[in-house]
């Protein structure tokens, strides 16, 4: 038996039908006030180009820097392509993600690899074990 998701009591479709200000009180504070304190361009960019996809007008590939955007209901299903400092990496969104923030999924950082010594390290950096 799967689970339906629900946020707060709500189900998806009842979030993705309710207005901005109505889902804007269930979000935590901290969310709420990021979206209260008004949208920057590029968030309004990446908003417009959001509900041209979920209406099925664009077919282009969603692209944003806004890794401080707040996921939001009408986002849910999408694939965007969330820069990490380096490449647009795909972010497939699903209703789990709901009041997350976008850069929480994309790691900025990777392992670092370290190869052999370079020129002036010292004589005992030289022996690198064969296991």
């Amino acid at each position: 038996m799967v689970r339906e998701f629900k946020y707060r009591g709500y189900t998806l479709d009842q979030l993705q039908n309710m207005s901005l200000e109505s889902f804007l009180s269930l979000l935590p504070s901290r969310q709420r006030r990021s979206l209260n304190r008004g949208i920057s361009d590029e968030k309004r960019k990446l908003l417009e180009e959001v509900k041209a996809a979920s209406n099925g007008k664009s077919k282009r590939p969603i692209k944003t820097h806004a890794r401080d955007m707040v996921i939001l209901p009408y986002m849910v299903g999408l694939t965007i392509h969330v820069h990490n400092g380096k490449e647009f990496v795909p972010l497939e969104i699903k209703a789990q993600m709901i009041r997350h923030y976008l850069g929480e999924y994309m790691i900025t950082n990777k392992k670092v690899t370290h190869g052999t010594p370079g020129i002036g390290a010292s004589r005992s950096s030289l022996y690198v074990p064969l296991k």
